[in-house]
């Protein structure tokens, strides 16, 4: 079924989807979007290991607030199970499930960075998911209907052309 054939039908799950253009977006939404980008900010420039994993991780589960902020709505009716954002994000944008079950999987990860566990995550995984909330964040930015920021990667590429 098309998302606009879902709209008209309603979902059935208790969440209604709407596609809000860039000038109808809730405070919300902008307000999640700052609060990832300074997250990601901080991942990038975290020179603790678990601070930066743990970070990174934030800054992609505040994008994935500002898409349901945007997009989620509650329908009248029987109360829903309490749904973490991914679950969430997965139903309200199926286009995104993948995400959604990547970021997952990594919240035990960020449980125990947040901890203070050394072990948690080695340097690698901390710089992958860097890189991978920075596109996560564009992706949601395109979702909803924004001119996506430059990913650091083609910063990066850019940087290293202009100084060859």
């Amino acid at each position: 079924m098309s998302g606009a054939a879902r709209r008209a039908a309603g979902s059935g799950d208790g969440w209604h989807e709407e596609v809000p253009g860039p000038f109808s977006l809730p405070a919300t939404t902008h307000s999640y979007l700052d609060r990832a980008a300074t997250s990601l900010q901080e991942a990038m420039t975290a020179a603790d290991v678990p601070t930066r994993y743990a970070c990174a991780h934030v800054a992609a589960l505040r994008a994935a607030a500002a898409l349901l902020a945007a997009r989620a709505r509650p329908t009248a009716g029987r109360r829903r199970p309490q749904t973490n954002a991914w679950v969430l994000l997965a139903e309200v944008v199926p286009e995104l499930a993948e995400w959604a079950g990547f970021f997952a999987a990594g919240a035990a990860k960020r449980a125990a960075a947040e901890a203070g566990s050394r072990r948690a995550v080695t340097e690698r995984e901390a710089d992958d998911l860097v890189r991978d909330a920075d596109r996560f964040l564009g992706v949601v930015e395109q979702q909803l209907g924004l001119v996506p920021h430059v990913p650091l990667e083609q910063l990066s590429a850019r940087a290293a052309r202009v100084t060859a």
